[in-house]
Protein backbone atom coordinates (compact mmCIF):
# COMPACT_ATOMS: atom_id res chain seq x y z
CA UNK A 1 0.00 0.00 0.00
CA UNK A 2 1.22 3.26 -0.65
CA UNK A 3 2.06 5.72 2.29
CA UNK A 4 0.81 8.93 -0.21
CA UNK A 5 -2.48 6.93 -0.64
CA UNK A 6 -2.69 5.77 3.07
CA UNK A 7 -2.58 10.03 3.59
CA UNK A 8 -5.86 10.48 2.05
CA UNK A 9 -7.88 7.27 2.86
CA UNK A 10 -10.08 7.76 5.72
CA UNK A 11 -12.77 5.37 7.18
CA UNK A 12 -16.10 5.92 5.35
CA UNK A 13 -18.14 5.43 8.80
CA UNK A 14 -15.87 8.41 11.07
CA UNK A 15 -13.53 10.12 8.33
CA UNK A 16 -10.86 9.06 10.50
CA UNK A 17 -7.43 7.98 9.93
CA UNK A 18 -6.85 4.31 8.85
CA UNK A 19 -3.73 1.76 9.44
CA UNK A 20 -2.05 -0.55 6.83
CA UNK A 21 -1.79 -4.35 7.96
CA UNK A 22 -0.25 -5.36 5.98
CA UNK A 23 -0.05 -9.23 7.16
CA UNK A 24 -3.64 -9.20 6.73
CA UNK A 25 -3.41 -7.10 3.93
CA UNK A 26 -6.53 -4.62 5.28
CA UNK A 27 -7.40 -0.66 6.56
CA UNK A 28 -7.92 -0.48 9.96
CA UNK A 29 -10.06 2.00 11.42
CA UNK A 30 -9.30 2.00 15.17
CA UNK A 31 -12.25 3.75 16.42
CA UNK A 32 -14.67 1.95 14.69
CA UNK A 33 -13.26 -1.50 15.22
CA UNK A 34 -13.65 -2.37 11.32
CA UNK A 35 -11.02 -3.24 9.13
CA UNK A 36 -11.35 -3.16 5.38
CA UNK A 37 -10.21 -6.00 2.65
CA UNK A 38 -7.88 -4.61 0.24
CA UNK A 39 -7.86 -6.49 -2.88
CA UNK A 40 -5.67 -6.64 -5.97
CA UNK A 41 -3.67 -3.45 -3.82
CA UNK A 42 -7.54 -2.05 -4.44
CA UNK A 43 -9.07 -0.71 -0.85
CA UNK A 44 -12.66 -2.08 -0.50
CA UNK A 45 -13.92 0.60 1.91
CA UNK A 46 -17.88 -0.52 1.55
CA UNK A 47 -18.99 -1.01 5.54
CA UNK A 48 -20.55 -4.23 4.36
CA UNK A 49 -17.25 -5.78 3.49
CA UNK A 50 -15.77 -4.68 6.43
CA UNK A 51 -14.86 -6.85 8.87
CA UNK A 52 -15.66 -6.43 12.64
CA UNK A 53 -12.48 -6.34 14.58
CA UNK A 54 -12.63 -8.18 18.31
CA UNK A 55 -11.60 -6.60 21.50
CA UNK A 56 -7.84 -8.33 21.49
CA UNK A 57 -7.53 -7.40 17.67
Amino acid sequence: MKKKLLKILVCPVCKGQLQYRSRQNELVCERDRLAYPVRKNVPVLLRSDARKLDDDQ
